[in-house]
């Protein structure tokens, strides 16, 4: 049995692509970034606790656990939450690389072991009106994603050039790591269930 502890529909449509049945669970942890923490430990840490909090539930699943941040010079950029602070990391992205932080962790419920790694993502934004910003904002109102953008949706429109090695990382889930750290718990995707 595998389970998302996620209820990020971007996470549940990715996972799908995989063809494997899961189920998800709703994750309560606490978000917050520890003093000091770096970037890429903040999601490795709330990836693995994202696992940890719905494997009780689930004491004989995989559990995978994923978190994202978008960075901008060692800054943070959380989930805007609303509009104004939308149109600010925009123009803050505007003309500037941004490196995309993505946690994923498998969790085996039934050993406890926890294979957990971090997957890093590049995104060089073109220099971005404010018309442009207000009008990819207004159509597509990203307000719970990382970065404030949608890349499978307009979002694509917003950016120069981008730089890793799984696409869907962007999107909040690894989805070649992924694979493989479930091959190394003896699910093979292409096998199937």
């Amino acid at each position: 049995m595998i389970v998302l502890a996620s209820t990020s529909p971007y996470r549940r449509v990715l996972l799908e692509r995989l063809g494997l049945p899961f189920t998800n669970a709703s994750p309560l942890v606490d978000e917050s970034r520890r003093a000091g923490e770096s970037p890429q430990a903040l999601v490795m840490r709330l990836a693995e606790s994202k696992a940890r909090a719905v494997a009780g539930a689930h004491p004989r699943a995989l559990v995978i656990g994923a978190d994202q941040v978008a960075v901008i010079d060692d800054d943070v950029l959380g989930k805007p939450g609303g509009r104004d602070q939308a149109v600010d990391q925009l123009a803050r992205a505007s003309g500037r690389t941004v490196v995309f932080w993505t946690g994923l962790c498998l969790l085996n419920a039934a050993t406890g072991q926890a294979r957990t790694v971090c997957e890093p993502f590049q995104v060089r934004f073109r220099h971005l009106t404010p018309a442009q910003i207000l009008g990819y904002i207004d159509r597509e109102q990203p307000f719970n994603c990382a970065g404030s953008f949608k890349s499978e949706g307009l979002g694509i429109a917003l950016f120069e050039r981008l730089d890793g090695e799984d696409p869907n990382a962007l999107v909040g889930l690894p989805l070649i790591r992924l694979v493989a750290l479930l091959q190394a718990e003896g699910v093979d995707v292409l096998v199937g269930p």
